[in-house]
This record gives structure tokens, sequence and C-alpha cells, in this order.
């Protein structure tokens, strides 16, 4: 089974297998948002953030592979009167148009081998415009202990080593890691640890 095989799979479930309401992080985050502008997110799955960032006005492109999530995401979207451009696509292959977004966010995609990430990252830096803001969350290597959501290989997870070598090159880089009581759906529920990251191109 491949990585679109096995979301569709999960996605197909009749529920939002990662809850309707949008990160506690990224809305976290809300006053360093512009008031306008465009918005990339990342592996936005059945649409939670994608739709909750919508609703604050602002222009957002819904990226997936995955059509089963994307119907989820789109019947999301009207039910909360909001649109939002959805597009199918593999996030480690997207094209990622250099510097048209003014927000670029990533939350908990840690499916992408080393590779695959290194790819991916590259391209959201360049489709970052100059002075634009890049969000991301994703889970620690202490998250094996727990085994409450995300991947269980030790290369997926997320060191501020990682994500300092990275993105060390933008500006206004904060690096977070904490341990939270996460209640994101059935698939993301209990004690987490996780690395939060915000900077600006």
């Amino acid at each position: 089974m491949n990585e679109l095989e096995r979301w569709e799979g999960r996605f197909a479930a009749p529920h939002y297998i990662f809850g309707e309401a949008p990160n506690y992080f990224l809305v976290s985050c809300q006053d360093l948002l512009p008031s306008s502008g465009r918005v990339l997110a990342v592996a936005d799955g059945e649409g939670r953030n994608g739709v909750w960032l919508a609703g604050l006005g602002l222009d957002v492109v819904s990226l997936d592979f995955s059509p089963t999530a994307q119907k989820k995401a789109a019947e999301l979207a009207a039910r909360a009167e909001v649109e939002m451009e959805i597009i199918q696509g593999d996030v480690h292959d997207w094209e990622y148009p250099p510097d048209t977004f003014d927000v670029v966010v990533e939350i908990f995609t840690q499916f992408s081998s080393p590779d695959q990430r290194a790819r991916k990252w590259a391209g959201m830096k360049r489709c970052l415009k100059s002075g634009g803001l890049l969000i991301l969350q994703g889970y620690t290597p202490k998250q094996l202990d727990y085994g409450t959501g995300g991947p269980k290989k030790l290369e997926n997870l997320y060191t501020r080593e990682l994500l300092a070598a990275n993105f060390g090159d933008l500006s206004d880089l904060s690096i977070i890691e904490e341990e939270v009581e996460a209640d994101e759906g059935t698939s993301h529920s209990g004690m987490s640890a996780v690395i939060n990251l915000t900077a600006r191109g």
C-alpha cells in the first residue's frame, strides 16, 4: 500500500479524523497573520485549517493529494460559508510558484521521507513572499513514547536542530518545544510532544 492509498483509507472514515476545529497552534498565531493576502495550507487534508484561515478573510489554497479528504474539505468550507481554492497535488512535487504566498502553513505533515521533506521545505520557502509568514508544527522524537498520533519512524520526526538547519536562513525564527494534551479528532488525542516554528521570509 502506498501513501496515497493509506491516507485514502484513513480519510474514508465518516468523521473528520483530525476534527473540524483548526489546530490550536495555528490559532495561537492569529495575531501574526496579515489582514489579507494569499495563504498556502500544505497537506491540508480535510480542510480544518484552510477553512479557519479562509474564515479570517484570507485567500486560501488548500493543497493535498487525497481526493477523499478534499471532498470533506469542500463540504466543511460549504458549511462554514467560506471559499478556498482546493488543489489536488503531491506536496513533495508541487510547483510551489516563487514569491506567491503571504503565509505558508504546514501542520503535522510528517509522512515525508527525509528526501521528500527536503524538497517540500525548499518549495515552501521558495513560494513564500519576502516578509511572508511561515507557520509549522510537528511531533518530536519524544512523541514515540506517547504514541498518541504521528509517524512511528524516528526519521520522520522533527528536532530543533533539524528545523534550525532548514529554516535558519529566515528571519524572526522562533522554535518552541512543548508537551500538550491534544484533542484533535480521533487521530491526535492525548499527551503529545510537539515542536512549533514561526519565521519570516
